[in-house]
């Protein structure tokens, strides 16, 4: 068994609050009866329980496994002191939307503040549809679970006057079909550059590169890219400084001058509509 708590807020302090009216609904009446005898809930005997933390919605939000420190009345509340289970990754409720009848939670719960129990054992439902968690760098952090924008578009290219009007390019380019296109130098999140840059990368669905003058830094951003899964386009004003590695790979061609500047726009402007399809 296990214990199902849905909040229309995150789950993000010590202890929360769940209406005590809202206390088993979605749960079976005879396993209500194990918890409750004369009305009188058996608060030890729920707290034994793993539990599942919910933030109502079906998509992004995200949820946690952990178990239930106390639980008390407080006026119309029942007050909640949790703690996560630090060796459970989080999970996306879009997941468990998929995992839902082996859950036994019905669709509408995802919808709703209250506290169910379910005769289902919660770990053995999740252990075989986890995703594997993202093993960790040492130089960087990433998000965990990834948070993918799914109009984001990274640029990675020198900081050049001269490629002033291919960033335009770009820049025109992914707004013609949705989508919103942004360099490392456009935020400041962080202290270092380098975390700013991967972070970039992390949550863009599309990653531009320019490969013109063999950059050193644009090449580590291409091989960031790489390893998280992203869509990569390559440009460049030189076939060879595309790396030997990678001309196996298409990549646009373009000349740094108002004719060669406007078809690049147009290729990527396709390539963009194509991939944000």
């Amino acid at each position: 068994m296990y214990n199902l708590l849905v909040r229309g807020s995150t789950w993000s302090k010590p202890e929360e609050t769940i209406p005590r009216s809202r206390l088993f609904e979605y749960t079976n009446r005879e396993l209500k009866k194990q918890f409750q005898t004369d009305g009188e809930i058996n608060w030890n005997a729920l707290a034994q329980l793993p539990t599942l933390f919910i933030q109502e919605g079906k998509e992004d939000e995200v949820a946690r496994v952990g178990r239930i420190l106390r639980a008390r009345q407080s006026g119309r509340d029942i007050v909640v002191e949790y703690v996560y289970e630090p060796t459970i990754p989080p999970l996306l409720n879009q997941r468990l939307v998929e995992l839902a009848p082996a859950l036994d939670i019905d669709g509408f719960e995802f919808s709703r503040t209250h506290w169910a129990v379910k005769e289902v054992d919660l770990f053995k439902a999740l252990v075989s549809s986890l995703e594997p968690r993202r093993q960790r760098p040492r130089v960087f952090r990433l998000d965990d679970p990834e948070r993918i924008e799914p109009s984001l578009v990274a640029a990675m290219m020198p900081f050049s006057r001269d490629l002033s009007r291919v960033d335009e390019a770009i820049r025109e380019a992914a707004d013609a079909v949705g989508l919103r296109c942004r360099r490392a130098d456009d935020i400041w999140e962080n202290p270092e550059v380098m975390q700013d840059v991967v972070s970039l990368i992390d949550r863009a669905k599309i990653v531009v590169c320019d490969c013109t003058g063999r950059n050193p830094n644009v090449f580590y951003e291409i091989g960031i890219a790489h390893t998280l899964g992203r869509e990569v386009i390559l440009i460049t004003q030189s076939e060879n400084d595309i790396p030997f590695d990678l001309r196996h790979l298409r990549y646009i061609k373009y000349l740094n001058n108002g004719e060669g500047v406007a078809e690049l726009k147009d290729r990527l402007t396709q390539r963009f509509s194509d991939l944000a399809g």
